[in-house]
């Protein structure tokens, strides 16, 4: 999905940006006037799927990488980012665990905090890891978040998130200048996942 120096450095890249992904179902106003307008204002449902396209601009080099697929989201299981171009791979995501081609990793302590907060939208957990700032205007909202976490510091610089009734656009800039967006589309939220989906979510299962 990102392409980055090292392998874990690029698995904690993945993680923060599909995690940001449950903005798209958060149930729950985050405390103040910006983002109980906003929240509102999302379509709020326990499964949300659709495409991605991606773009990840590195300095070293004068074009992007770009790469798309899809996406799943089930407020009880987790996440499945499944890229199709120009690679296929598969991640798993939710609270505790990261399953990937290279094999299973628990999730660090921050992420798992992060990850918490905005699958339930819950105000503590995410006004304390952000500083968060934004406009809400007639036809679609903004936020930018900044990390407060020390260790997500070393990573991420800030996340922008943009949207309507759907979270649409996503841009994370990293510490060292290399920054990825993320467009969703095409975004839908069936009443049940499909088999394929059930299949690979049994994978995060204790």
């Amino acid at each position: 999905m990102f392409f980055c120096r090292n392998s874990t450095h690029q698995q904690l890249i993945n993680y923060v940006s599909i995690i940001v992904l449950l903005l798209i179902p958060v149930t729950q106003s985050y405390g103040t006037e910006l983002l109980a307008d906003i929240t509102s204002r999302l379509l709020k449902a326990p499964i949300s799927q659709g495409t991605f396209q991606q773009e990840k601009h590195l300095k070293i080099l004068s074009r992007p990488l770009m790469s798309s697929g899809l996406f799943t989201y089930d407020q009880s299981k987790g996440v499945i980012w499944k890229t199709l171009v120009p690679v296929p791979s598969l991640l798993l995501v939710n609270e505790s665990q990261l399953i990937s081609g290279q094999g299973e990793q628990n999730v660090p302590a921050a992420f798992g905090k992060v990850f918490k907060a905005m699958l339930g939208g819950d105000l503590n957990e995410l006004t304390e890891g952000f500083f968060i700032t934004g406009e809400n205007i007639k036809s679609t909202w903004h936020l930018q978040l900044k990390p407060k976490d020390e260790f997500l510091q070393k990573i991420i610089n800030t996340i922008t998130l943009s949207g309507d009734i759907e979270l649409r656009t996503l841009e994370l800039q990293e510490v060292t200048g290399n920054y990825t967006r993320i467009d969703f589309t095409q975004i839908t939220h069936p009443t049940q996942l499909s088999t394929e989906q059930e299949t690979d979510f049994e994978r995060l299962s204790p």
